[in-house]
């Protein structure tokens, strides 16, 4: 029995409906997703006994990292789950999942009231996000690159990370209007820090229905037996080379990312000595500036290719990552901070801008969301997920330039693939 053929949009007006409606659920799975880390300097003490502050944030380091763990799970299920159903259906579902955990989070008990079992809810929720956002990167990367056109494709698929980053945003806007105008600091950490997860459910729900209306990126029009093939690891282990460039490609891009975004905040506190609001701004601001460079390069990458791009971000990131945290550490003045973060945003944009095109442009449609998304979740979580936990563990043993070296050592991994793999713009499988 054969499903019914969908057709992609194929004017431009069409396409760029399509993008954004797939970018707004991207923008609100990222919120939820980050709302845990913005708000963790709050919400700490509550799951975990009272202890020094650096043991509270390792605490729900790890439980972030736990969540991490869970991408692979996600990456496997929503990507066999896209090849064989369609990438709206994946989408759908995703949404639906992170609305979950961010209930969880925001109605659980703290320690003082129900005691072991309140990390144990923070943990299961993060499990539930974990499977999510494993989902939603490799549909919503392949989603986005399969709508645009070949002329235009870095730019539009760029546009992941404008909501991945718009989503942080969102989660640190919602964190500075509670800190400058809601909420005093007391009243964040007994009850407010709790706000962000309703608002994040709420959201969830209304881009979910949303998503019902988004139009297919791909044809289906196969036999049963035909379908079943799609989007296993039978059809993906027929690309191992295409497996193997997506984990180099994450490794180095990935620590990068996380270290210079959802860990500056707590560096800045932590480490360099600002206060929570100050950090809090400051993350703010580059951030902006982040999200706005992600189309230029996207764009850029369009005319000159991919390959140069990520090269830039190895050499750069390379040469720089440890003078700009080191000088980091020591800064006590908002500017010098912000301009250090943001040079070094700069260069990690070389890859946060163009990843996901490169990878879409790896593998054929059968397996394509599937082989974009698990190899990746791999990697970012054994990398990714786990950056801030290793920052905050080579701190805490007064050690913590290892961690600058580490992040340095990563990028040196994946600028070697960068300079021996192909450019993916001129050797694109999603033409075929």
């Amino acid at each position: 029995m054969e499903n019914k053929a969908i057709s992609a949009p194929q004017t431009t007006a069409e396409r760029v409906k399509s993008i954004i409606g797939g970018s707004l659920g991207n923008l609100v799975e990222w919120y939820d997703w980050y709302a845990y880390t913005a708000f963790t300097l709050y919400f700490s003490g509550a799951f975990f006994p009272k202890e020094n502050q650096t043991v509270q944030l390792l605490n729900t380091a790890g439980i972030f990292a736990i969540g991490f763990l869970m991408r692979p799970i996600g990456g496997w299920l929503m990507g066999t789950y896209a090849d064989r159903k369609g990438r709206k259906a994946a989408l759908t579902f995703s949404v639906l999942l992170m609305s979950v955990g961010s209930l969880i989070i925001a109605i659980s008990p703290g320690y003082g009231k129900i005691g072991v079992a309140a990390p144990l809810l923070l943990v299961f929720a993060r499990i539930i996000q974990g499977i999510s956002v494993g989902g939603e990167y490799g549909t919503s990367a392949t989603y986005l690159s399969e709508m645009a056109t070949k002329k235009h494709r870095g730019f539009y698929s760029s546009f992941q990370y404008v909501t991945l980053i718009m989503g942080q945003l969102l989660a640190l806007g919602v964190l500075v209007l509670l800190q400058q105008v809601f909420l005093s600091d007391k009243q964040l950490h007994e009850w407010g820090w709790r706000i962000p997860f309703f608002i994040g459910a709420v959201l969830a729900v209304t881009v979910m229905y949303l998503r019902r209306s988004l139009q297919e990126s791909v044809d289906i029009n196969e036999n049963a037996a035909d379908r079943a093939k799609r989007g296993t690891f039978k059809a993906l282990a027929a690309h191992p080379k295409a497996v193997m460039i997506v984990i180099g490609l994450t490794v180095g891009g990935t620590v990068a990312f996380y270290t210079f975004t959802t860990y500056m905040q707590k560096f800045l506190v932590n480490t360099s000595g600002f206060s929570k609001s100050t950090a809090t701004l400051i993350s703010t601001l580059t951030l902006v500036v982040f999200m706005l460079l992600q189309p230029v390069l996207g764009l850029l990458s369009d005319k000159i290719g991919r390959k140069p791009i990520l090269i830039g971000f190895g050499i750069l990131g390379t040469i720089t990552t440890v003078p700009i945290l080191t000088m980091l550490e020591h800064t006590k003045d908002v500017w010098v901070a912000f301009a250090l973060i943001m040079c070094a945003l700069v260069i990690v944009s070389g890859y946060t801008s163009i990843n996901a095109v490169v990878k879409a442009e790896l593998f054929p449609a059968n397996v394509r969301a599937l082989g974009v998304g698990f190899p990746y979740a791999i990697a970012v979580s054994i990398f990714g997920g786990t950056a801030e936990y290793i920052a905050l563990w080579f701190k805490d043993d007064n050690h913590a330039q290892w961690f600058y070296w580490y992040v340095t050592i990563c990028i040196i991994l994946s600028l070697i693939l960068y300079c021996t793999m192909n450019d993916t713009r001129k050797h694109s499988k999603i033409e075929d």
